[in-house]
């Protein structure tokens, strides 16, 4: 069975990956660290190993899953599928073999459009020339400030078919950001009992700097204490704009 989301820009999740460890300020309050610490009191087979608890936690041990490989090939009906919500591909305690089984399982099931997330883009450079970049997966980096800029530069030297930005949580202004060579933009704000807000003139100027550029834009959330406790609205509508890869 897929893993039906609640993300409101994909439909489906798929793990072959579990496991990560904090990088940045976006991860402080990561929902998958927490939902991996509850699964493994639940006795869930993926979330048994612990990571290191300083960046880490309970259950949620960087893991690989081959038995989740063929998970996809199941799948008779196209489906947007967001790849490892709980885990991070391009983590450095993934082997670039499971790296490059995970890329071969999208390559093989072009019925599928993959979206892949990672806060380290770095590695997934270094490894372009090494992997298959099928024109049904789309790379993502998180951008949550201006201090990770870096990010988007290393993404746009990756040879992916489709390349977006997650500006979520969003925790302070990207005004200035360059988008040349990104194809999509998501941004929303935090949620969670510890939630940063997120200021209305941030979120406004992803939206004109997609605008601009003619870039599609996403705007996910508000946050608060519970995700959609704010709302989803910017300036009187919802934006749930997709690359020109997708018709929804």
């Amino acid at each position: 069975m897929a893993d039906r989301s609640g993300i409101e820009w994909t439909e489906v999740t798929w793990n072959p990956v579990t496991g990560c460890d904090r990088v940045s300020p976006g991860c402080d309050h990561c929902y998958a660290l927490t939902l991996s610490k509850r699964l493994k009191a639940m006795g869930a087979p993926k979330y048994q190993n612990d990571g290191d608890p300083r960046t880490s936690g309970p259950g949620f041990g960087v893991t690989v899953h081959p038995t989740a490989l063929q998970q996809p090939q199941s799948w008779a009906a196209p489906r947007l599928v967001f790849v490892n919500s709980m885990s991070d591909l391009f983590h450095a305690r993934v082997p670039k073999e499971f790296v490059r089984d995970v890329f071969d399982v999208i390559a093989n099931t072009p019925r599928h459009t993959y979206q892949l997330l990672t806060k380290r883009p770095a590695r997934a450079r270094k490894m372009a020339d090494q992997l298959p970049w099928p024109d049904n997966l789309w790379l993502g980096v998180s951008v949550e400030t201006q201090d990770y800029f870096n990010r988007v530069e290393e993404l746009r030297a990756i040879p992916a078919a489709v390349r977006f930005l997650s500006c979520e949580p969003l925790l302070g202004s990207l005004k200035g950001i360059d988008l040349s060579g990104i194809d999509w933009v998501i941004a929303g704000g935090e949620s969670g009992p510890h939630y940063r807000p997120m200021e209305v003139s941030w979120a406004r100027d992803i939206r004109d700097a997609c605008l601009g550029a003619q870039v599609p834009f996403f705007f996910k959330q508000w946050g608060g204490r519970t995700p959609k406790k704010l709302g989803r609205e910017l300036d009187g509508r919802t934006w749930e704009e997709y690359p020109d890869a997708y018709a929804i």
